[in-house]
């Protein structure tokens, strides 16, 4: 099945909520990156939160994740945009943490002690920019934690994965909740019971239940209407035209040390892995068109 996110509204106006299935999505972003199982499952998170906070935008827009703990995944970085594209990276992808019960330590490998910071490319001169504490390391907290703490929307966001004994991504998906002004103190109740009622996220997804078949079960009782189905999948915005750019921003005596020393140059993007080969009478090239 296709990864895609499902946006819906309550018909009182209270009420805005999105679902997403993103398991093809993680599996390839982990594929480039050769992630072990927590590193796949945190990796996993945030990459669908990233999907869920660019569907919050508007066309044009894009947003960025930083996720920064003092665990030995050290960082993941998502970006995303309005169109469903979604890329990141962590800091290790070698990272392997398994909590008492053999489950995937993700807050203690990324680490309970850091900082979220989200930017949002907005279309203006400079980029919106919100960050608050990390407060679990879990992904799905911190992000609701930043919704309210930062934003001043209240919201529930829920992610899990399910990670097969081999590694592979068997399913991955998420919600987020949120509560539109003037806010109803009893609509707000009645979410957090929904959610607390509602069966494992992790084993919903592994069942393979559709978006809105997550939806359904998150607002029942809740007289609401889907807005809009839009696919979700990795896009890495890296050419070799922009690589170059990169370069030539280095300048001259950089690029100079390079051809003398290295006799090229080799560059791989954070976000993808693609590589680019640059040769000798490539970086000549260069240094020709650096002012």
């Amino acid at each position: 099945m296709t990864d895609y996110l499902v946006r819906a509204m309550a018909k009182s106006g209270t009420v805005r909520a999105l679902t997403c299935v993103t398991t093809a999505t993680v599996s390839e972003v982990c594929r480039r990156h050769g992630t072990l199982p927590t590193a796949t499952a945190a990796l996993g998170r945030a990459l669908t939160a990233g999907a869920m906070m660019g569907a919050l935008m508007k066309t044009g827009q894009r947003v960025a994740l930083r996720f920064e703990g003092n665990g030995p995944l050290k960082k993941i970085v998502i970006e995303a945009d309005a169109n469903g594209s979604v890329r990141g990276y962590v800091g290790d992808p070698q990272v392997h943490l398994l909590r008492p019960d053999g489950a995937l330590d993700v807050p203690n490998a990324l680490g309970r002690a850091g900082f979220i910071t989200v930017a949002k490319d907005l279309g203006l001169k400079e980029p919106y920019r919100g960050m608050v504490q990390l407060y679990t390391g879990g992904i799905a907290e911190d992000l609701a934690l930043y919704l309210v703490e930062s934003e001043q929307i209240p919201s529930a966001v829920g992610i899990a994965e399910f990670i097969e004994q081999d590694g592979e991504v068997a399913a991955c998906g998420g919600f987020l909740i949120q509560a539109i002004p003037p806010i109803d103190p009893l609509v707000i109740e009645e979410l957090m019971t929904r959610i607390e009622q509602l069966p494992s996220l992790s084993d919903l997804l592994h069942q393979g239940k559709t978006p809105e078949e997550i939806m359904a079960l998150l607002l029942a009782g809740i007289d609401y209407e889907i807005l809009e189905k839009r696919a979700v999948g990795f896009a890495c915005s890296c050419d070799r035209e922009r690589i170059e750019r990169v370069l030539i921003s280095m300048g001259k005596k950089e690029l100079s040390a390079m051809l003398v020393e290295q006799h090229g140059s080799e560059v791989t993007c954070e976000f993808c892995g693609e590589k680019y080969i640059f040769n000798e009478s490539d970086l000549e090239r260069l240094i020709d068109e650096t002012a």
